[in-house]
């Protein structure tokens, strides 16, 4: 008999592999709205009203309910920082994906960011300048 050859063979065999998934009570993304053919600008009530807009199409009035806030909002680069529960990310993600019209004038949402801590968003190394 070898020694220590049972006692590795038994830590080998109790070894358990644990994923955990991010506890965070939100997530925040930083979209950005593309309109491509100009006109009116959205403001920041009707920017949010489009957000549930997104959600009520195609999640239905459950979807309309999820609770997302508006945290920043640029109506000159009509880019916001949206705050979300973390188990409503996906459906939030999906229904700004799957939007293409805004005042019957073709659209899109760009998620640029999303993270679990809002600091995470407060900047971006691809668009830091290096002298």
């Amino acid at each position: 008999a070898v020694p220590g050859g049972a006692g590795r063979a038994m830590a080998a065999a109790a070894f358990e592999r644990r994923v955990l998934r991010c506890a965070a009570e939100h997530h925040y993304l930083r979209v950005r709205l593309e309109l491509p053919d100009g006109g009116a600008r959205p403001n920041a009530a009707q920017f949010k009203q489009l957000v549930v807009t997104a959600l009520r199409e195609l999640h239905g009035e459950v979807g309309a309910a999820l609770p997302v806030d508006v945290l920043t909002y640029e109506e000159k680069t009509l880019s916001a920082i949206l705050r979300v529960i973390s188990s409503g990310l996906v459906k939030l993600w999906s229904a700004l994906t799957l939007l293409g019209f805004y005042q019957n004038r073709r659209c899109a949402f760009r998620v640029l960011q999303t993270s679990p801590f809002l600091l995470a968003l407060s900047g971006n190394s691809r668009e830091l300048v290096l002298d």
